[in-house]
């Protein structure tokens, strides 16, 4: 249906979610309640924080992103207009609630962990960068950036210009922030996995639901409404 012309083997701004991915084993689809454990340690061996330069823990959300859909995803979902690109998709939960309620969707990311993930459990997703050749580029009705994703590369209004020249005029970008108050900064990550061992440092950006219009309007956007639901914020830019 739509697809990239070009896989990436080696991931490059991948999201969150595939990047945990790659730095554990592939994955294999297992029910975690047969082993006793979470999804998190089931999949990912138990990898459960990314700690900043300094030292300075962050909680990954492992069993949000692998689990279903809430009510305050259903509330970004309510407002995609198809054909919808789901950036840093991970495991796709997002695109395969879109394609159950009949709205086109596919998913990228650059993790093959996440990607074969998503393809098994029934979503349409792409390996890639959102920075190489996307097709359907200036097509697309709307793109989602959930989950952490504004923060991949590190550069987000890089990531919302890009963004921008694979929407179709008028289309629309969904965006999961940090709350208000929580400054915009880009930093650098690293995943703590079994054994109290470190992965490599990768960059990564935090944006706040204040820090947002300014990014937005830097890369041609414009804020056009925010909101919030279950603790969560979103913003929707045109």
């Amino acid at each position: 249906v739509v697809g990239v012309r070009r896989e990436i083997n080696t991931p490059r701004y991948t999201s969150l979610m595939g990047v945990l991915a790659a730095q554990g084993k592939p994955i294999r689809v297992r029910r975690s309640e047969d082993l006793g454990v979470s999804a998190a340690e089931a999949l990912y061996g138990g990898a459960t924080r990314a700690v900043l330069d300094d030292g300075t823990p962050v909680a990954l959300d492992l069993d949000r992103w692998l689990g279903p859909i809430t009510a305050a995803d259903e509330t970004v979902l309510g407002r995609a207009a198809g054909p919808v690109l789901d950036v840093g998709c991970g495991p796709g939960r997002h695109v395969r609630a879109l394609a159950r309620r009949g709205v086109l969707a596919m998913g990228v990311d650059a993790s093959p962990h996440a990607v074969g993930l998503a393809r098994r459990r029934g979503a349409v997703v792409v390996q890639g960068s959102i920075f190489d050749e996307v097709a359907g580029a200036g097509r697309w009705g709307s793109a989602l950036l959930l989950d952490g994703s504004i923060g991949i590369g590190g550069a987000p209004v890089v990531l919302l210009r890009r963004v921008r020249q694979l929407l179709r005029e008028g289309g629309a970008a969904l965006v999961e922030t940090e709350p208000p108050g929580v400054p915009t900064r880009s930093l650098r990550l690293r995943l703590e996995v079994a054994g109290g061992r470190f992965g490599r440092p990768f960059p990564w950006g935090f944006v706040g639901a204040d820090g947002l219009p300014g990014l937005a309007r830097a890369a041609g956007f414009r804020e056009v409404e925010r909101w919030a639901c279950e603790g969560r914020w979103f913003a929707e830019l045109r």
